[in-house]
């Protein structure tokens, strides 16, 4: 495999052909190339004979998916041209000149003329930084942005965009709360909730809301799709699909027809006429049916009296029998048609439904100020297509685009597509040409594994044809690799050549290697056996102690086997020399790689996962989070054993178990106050000595530990638990951290390479949480809450010699020496068999065609048959292309792991990869903590001038209401509070069953829950109505806990009151008082102000008003 496989418009053609077509910038070229041979290469080549040829470096724009892709993309330009201004160490002016002349020339110039360009090669970097302007290295997105950016003001008003906005990268909070707005007004209109109500019956409440959820996720090809009118009869009616049926309401209403019943009734007696057993019942059964008045059920009768169960076939003892075959072809026909019926039914009901909560999203961006992603790119589309501005628009830009380059091109979805082909077809026109770009793209349609992110192959097949029609350019191929040794790439050739004769995938042509390495190839570690299923012989399980035997599921156990087999052969990898970095694990799911990540680390191997990492998920942050949820929310027994088992406290699982032990003797007893003797006076001794289930926190005093003493860990943890219910959570986190001396404890824990890492991660969720939100929560259980649910980035430090876990998603432009294929004998992850959303939108359409919604992806009506076949095939190409993805990471080895499926798969790639692998022995298991060499741990800190500061703030804190006894007026007042908490459950306020509840919760009577109701309904009915409609409120919360001045503060009711005839935008803070005249008690009103000053402080200029909400009605301002 030494020959070069290059192709220039179908025909081939030489190396040195290749290369001077497609670096020539003056040449508007497609460029689709394999796997490993260069096409950012290419791409940066073409960026620096542009800037040979005169081009200012503000006129190139390159355009790639990724910030990391851009980021690389310029690190490349400026290393070259860095490279070539200067001798390398001790190469001579002449040897440097040649080196030179030979750049130039494998960029395709000529001989001659790489002669007289050198001097203007080593002076180019100089001259590029002299500009000032660099050149344009964005991502789409960045680039769609910078247009927004440069639209007139009534363009964005045009297109419902507000005139400034800020960019909604994470919707989860804002899609939150579009529910809660949502909601309500569908129950306000009568068709909306008729057409809820309908959709929760058929469909049970979650898969309804994840219809409309997914709804709301394809709301750009929605929204282009419904205004050229493509999504309402995307689903054709059953009479246009089977015409016998036209003139029905749903065609199963053609059995109510007396021809029909004739037929029906003729069949029952030929059948009923037959000697054997079986077409005399399903006579009966036929006749059974002719008598139910409702046509669904008559179908529905009737099909079960002649087909199986599971398919719409005739039962195999009645296939024989001529009425039962006549009954066959109409009872299949007549079913098709009820499901088209069926299918448009539901369609159409959610499109009535997607149409008013999309809008509701677009109204609440509006209000926020916020745009999404999506905006973005359909005002791109819009601004590059519009007749006007599309010219104003480029002259807006810095200055007009003379080279457009785009990498990965098979990554870029139709939205993306139609707004660069409009722009570049108004320079192509009729006739191709003009004045507009010169064009280049590249890209790799077996590459395509981003349908998930609306990524569609067929858009790189009409970006080349526009290429090459419309603009005159060029095709050219490559299939020649410089990556992959020959061994490797005859397994890549071979098993995508088998996909290909057996029909399972089309457009592979066979590669060839520029690598000789004669060593690597195809190898298979031994599948995990699955364990023999044991019969079930009748008897009870036998029992199992949860404290001292652990729970294993088989998957679980099966899973953490193969990572244990895999990490001790890469730690035997590593030991005959294969650097870390030089190893790559690769998986099509993170659940694999984190259990390899968990014995890796056992083994004392550093390990990284790069690929978009969440704080929250992190493992060093996890396990502090343990800890904050463990005392913000006492009882979390399992959140305290975690984070009692990390790097803070180190607690061995004997301590555990004697933890659990202490806790189980406990609950075997009754209640007794010595619980809370020697945990000092006051509410925290009280609470526990009426629980009747001591918690974990609850009998760390009273357990003698192995490794540390139980009372003084306790005391810890209650000055930890001051602290964070005291103070704001940046400062609590801090003053634990100094206090534990936690970042040089996670450190010390880490394997050496990872420990920058480690701390860079902790830095990180001390920065959240002041930038959660603005930092606007000051409470630690609502930073938690909110850090829980968004997915915020953490940071990507370099781990410098590390194993790398990857999904093959994150591996894509990645390569190493040996790669390891992580539970490769699992089937293809499927999609969840749920609602799903058919779109119809061939990569040279400026719209969709077809947008469907459809109850399953594997319900799809006759009428879209075609098209569910087509998403289906393209799933399976892209399960192929992830396989090729995967394989042509490995520069020398590809090695196999996997566990034995509890269902052989239809296809997986272990079977496609094994026949083709040499079997290698399982590795032993090293000795823990010896695959990386031993390193002497030293970690200095100045003190935090906080600390102190920190750790005597919650001596001066005294709430005094928690020590005093419950009485019947304060168990009212908490009644009323819980109830106007929850006034949002319906337009008129809290369900009924609130009030039961209320009962049992705070230990009133019958008479005190109506009395708390009766007086909450004047709260919510009285002047202070408007703070829970939606046509007046802004923002609402409840509950609101935050810290003022050293003190915790609660405030009932805090509402953002929209601008009205009452006065201008303004914050309320309500508070709700049983009293019919708080404002006559100084306390009380001292007590508003200084909620008030509490929300003044978080919101500096805006205005707050404070009032009381008394239980006659009347609101009183403060």
């Amino acid at each position: 495999m030494s020959a070069p496989a290059y192709e220039h418009n179908g025909t081939p053609c030489s190396r040195d052909a290749f290369y001077a077509i497609a670096c020539d910038p003056r040449r508007h070229v497609a460029v689709e190339a394999c796997a490993g041979a260069g096409k950012t290469w290419m791409l940066v080549s073409r960026i620096l004979r542009a800037l040979l040829e005169g081009a200012e470096p503000h006129e190139i724009l390159a355009i790639t998916f990724t910030k990391k892709a851009a980021g690389e993309m310029r690190q490349r330009l400026q290393e070259w041209l860095a490279d070539f201004a200067r001798p390398r160490g001790d190469e001579t002016p002449a040897q440097w000149q040649q080196r030179l002349h030979a750049e130039l020339v494998s960029r395709g110039i000529e001989p001659q003329a790489a002669s007289i360009q050198r001097e203007q090669l080593q002076n180019l970097y100089q001259s590029v930084l002299a500009h000032g302007r660099p050149v344009q290295i964005r991502t789409f997105h960045s680039w769609f942005a910078a247009l927004l950016r440069s639209a007139p003001l009534q363009a964005l008003a045009d297109l419902g965009l507000p005139a400034s906005y800020e960019l909604l990268e994470d919707t989860t909070d804002a899609v939150a709360e579009l529910w809660r707005r949502w909601l309500p007004r569908v129950a306000a209109d009568a068709g909306l909730r008729a057409d809820y109500a309908a959709l929760v019956a058929q469909l049970g409440r979650t898969r309804a809301h994840e219809a409309l959820a997914s709804a709301l996720d394809k709301r750009v090809e929605f929204a282009l799709a419904d205004d050229a009118g493509h999504v309402e009869e995307a689903v054709a009616p059953a009479g246009k699909v089977y015409a016998e049926f036209a003139g029905f309401d749903q065609p199963c209403d053609a059995l109510l027809a007396e021809a029909a019943i004739a037929r029906w009734q003729a069949r029952a007696r030929a059948l009923g006429a037959e000697s054997t057993k079986t077409p005399q019942k399903a006579a009966a059964a036929i006749i059974d049916a002719l008598q139910l008045g409702d046509a669904t059920e008559r179908l529905a009768a009737l099909r079960k009296a002649c087909f199986v169960a599971s398919e719409d076939r005739l039962t195999k003892h009645l296939e024989k029998f001529e009425a039962a075959q006549e009954a066959e072809a109409e009872l299949q026909r007549l079913l098709a048609a009820q499901k088209q019926h069926q299918a448009r039914v539901y369609h159409q009901r959610l499109t009535r439904l997607a149409r008013p909560l999309i809008h509701e999203f677009s109204l609440l961006k509006k209000e926020r100020g916020w745009i999404d992603m999506g905006d973005i790119e359909r005002a791109a589309l819009t601004l590059l297509s519009d007749d006007v501005l599309s010219g104003w628009v480029q002259q807006r830009l810095d200055a007009r685009v003379r080279h457009l380059l785009i990498d990965e091109f098979q990554d870029t979805n139709p939205l993306q597509w139609q707004a660069l082909h409009a722009w570049l077809q108004s320079y192509a026109g009729a006739g191709g040409g003009g004045e507009g770009p010169s064009v280049f793209i590249v890209g790799d349609p077996k590459q395509s594994i981003y349908r998930f992110r609306r990524a569609e192959p067929q858009v790189f097949i009409a970006a080349q044809q526009f290429i090459t029609e419309a603009l005159g350019g060029d095709l050219l191929a490559c299939d020649h690799t410089r990556r992959n040794a020959p061994a490797v790439l005859a397994a890549v050739n071979a098993v995508m050549g088998q996909a290909q004769t057996v029909g399972d995938y089309a457009g592979f042509r066979p590669h060839t290697t520029e690598s000789a390495a004669a060593t690597g190839g195809l190898a298979a570690l031994p599948l995990i056996e699955r364990p023999e299923k044991v019969q079930d012989s009748g008897d009870l399980p036998a029992w199992r102690d949860s404290l001292t035997e652990p729970r294993e599921l088989p998957e679980e156990t099966l899973m953490t086997r193969e990572a244990q087999q895999a990490a001790h052969w890469l730690a035997a990898q590593m030991a005959g020399g294969t650097p870390a970095r030089e190893l790559m694990v690769l998986a099509r799911t993170r659940a694999p790689l984190s259990v390899l990540h968990e014995e890796l680390r056992a083994l004392g191997i550093a390990c990284e996962q790069p690929e978009d990492r969440v704080l929250g998920q992190l493992p060093a942050v996890r396990d502090v989070l343990a800890l904050v949820d463990a005392l913000v929310s006492p009882g979390h027994d399992l959140s305290l054993a975690h984070a009692l088992r990390s790097p803070l406290f180190s607690l061995p699982d004997e301590d555990l178990v004697r933890i659990a032990l202490t806790v189980r003797a406990a609950r075997e007893e009754p209640p007794s106050p010595l619980w809370g003797e020697g945990r000092g006076e006051g509410s925290e001794a009280q609470f526990v000595s009426r629980r009747s289930r001591p918690s974990w926190l609850d009998a760390l005093p009273e357990t003698e530990l192995s490794t540390q003493h139980g009372r003084a860990l306790h005391a810890d943890l209650m000055l930890y638990q001051g602290w964070l219910l005291s103070l704001p959570p940046h400062d609590a986190l801090q003053a634990i951290f100094d206090h534990r001396d936690a970042l040089a404890r996670f450190a010390a824990a880490a394997p050496p390479p990872e420990r920058a890492a480690t701390l860079a991660d902790l830095r990180a969720l001390l920065a959240a949480a002041l930038q959660v939100q603005g930092g606007r929560f000051l409470t630690a259980y609502q930073w938690l809450r909110a850090l829980r649910r968004q997915s915020l980035a953490a940071p990507r430090p370099s781990v410098q010699n590390a194993v790398r876990l990857l999904t093959v998603h994150g591996a894509k432009g990645l390569e190493a020496d040996t790669v390891l294929l992580l539970h490769s004998a699992a089937a293809p992850e499927g999609r969840a068999n749920g609602p799903a959303v058919l779109i119809d939108w061939p990569g040279e359409d400026r719209v969709p065609r077809r947008l469907a919604f459809l109850t399953s992806d594997k319900a799809a009506p006759p009428s879209l048959h075609d098209l569910a076949q087509q998403e289906a095939d393209a799933r399976a190409r892209e399960e192929l292309n992830a396989l090729y993805v995967a394989m042509t990471r490995a520069r020398n080895q590809l090695v196999l792991s996997g566990v034995t499926p509890f269902r052989q798969p239809a296809s997986s790639w272990w079977q496609r990869l094994a026949p083709l692998a040499e079997p290698i022995e399982p590795a032993p298991a090293p000795l823990a903590g010896t695959a990386q060499a031993a390193t002497t741990f030293f970690m200095l800190n100045l003190p935090s001038a906080l600390a102190g500061s920190a750790q005597a703030a919650p001596e001066s804190i005294v709430i005094e209401a928690d020590l005093a006894a419950p009485t019947d007026a304060s168990r009212l007042g908490e009644a009323m509070h819980w109830l106007l908490e929850h006034a949002a459950d319906t337009p008129t306020g809290w369900h009924a069953e609130r009030v039961a509840q209320a009962v049992r919760r705070f230990a009133v009577t019958n008479a005190q829950a109506a009395r708390a109701e009766q007086l909450a309904r004047a709260i919510h009915t009285g002047e202070a109505a408007w703070a829970w409609r939606a046509d007046e409120v802004l923002e609402a919360f409840d509950e609101v806990e935050l810290t003022h001045q050293g003190q915790r503060l609660r405030i009932d009711r805090l509402v953002r009151r929209r601008a009205g005839p009452h006065g201008g935008e303004a914050w309320w803070v309500l508070d709700y008082k049983s009293a019919t005249r708080p404002e006559d008690d100084p306390l009380l009103q001292a007590q508003l102000a200084q909620y008030r000053a509490a929300v003044a402080r978080l919101y500096p200029g805006a205005d707050v008003q404070a009032a009381f909400l008394s239980a006659d009605g009347r609101v009183t301002r403060v």
